[in-house]
């Protein structure tokens, strides 16, 4: 769980038990709570079974938050291809949403979070082409390069959503 969704539970848990509705001892509300799907934001991943740099990212989101349900295949152009990713917004894997927005490479879980939020009208999702030194998933030590996290449009065309600075 992320700090904010902690966060809200133990308010609301308090809130609880200061009305006198929950008391100290009941387990149930808390457990029940604790493992609310609902909350965490879910993504199937497509990736390569061999690739390294895709788990690194699933466990990034996965740390931010997410529930992840990854899956390896050999298809991942067809993929690609059912779900509207044009070959110059490419990376090595890609993430769906239940809403069927997609998150193609590697690209920060807190920009997907804030897409999510409120994804923009007439856009299919977010886009790190290729793969960019130092994003999630491609940490090399200090080497972090300059990238660009894409808004896909509908029809084929992108817009920057978001420029990455590396710190120099």
């Amino acid at each position: 769980m992320s700090y904010l969704s902690d966060k809200l539970l133990v308010t609301g848990y308090l809130m609880l038990l200061l009305s006198g509705t929950v008391n100290a001892t009941d387990k149930t509300a808390t457990t029940e709570a604790s493992v609310d799907s609902d909350v965490a934001p879910l993504l199937d991943v497509y990736k390569s079974p061999s690739c390294g740099c895709c788990q690194k990212w699933i466990d990034h989101a996965e740390h931010a938050g997410f529930k992840i349900t990854a899956h390896n295949t050999n298809s991942l152009s067809q993929i690609k291809a059912e779900h509207g990713i044009l070959p110059q917004y490419q990376s090595c894997h890609t993430g769906i949403s239940k809403d069927g927005f997609v998150f193609e490479g590697h690209i920060p879980a807190s920009i997907v979070q804030r897409f999510l939020a409120n994804p923009p009208e007439g856009t299919i999702g977010l886009a790190a082409p290729g793969m960019p030194m130092g994003s999630p998933g491609m940490e090399m030590g200090n080497r972090r390069d300059d990238y660009d996290v894409l808004l896909l449009n509908s029809d084929g065309s992108s817009t920057i959503y978001e420029q990455i600075i590396a710190a120099k």
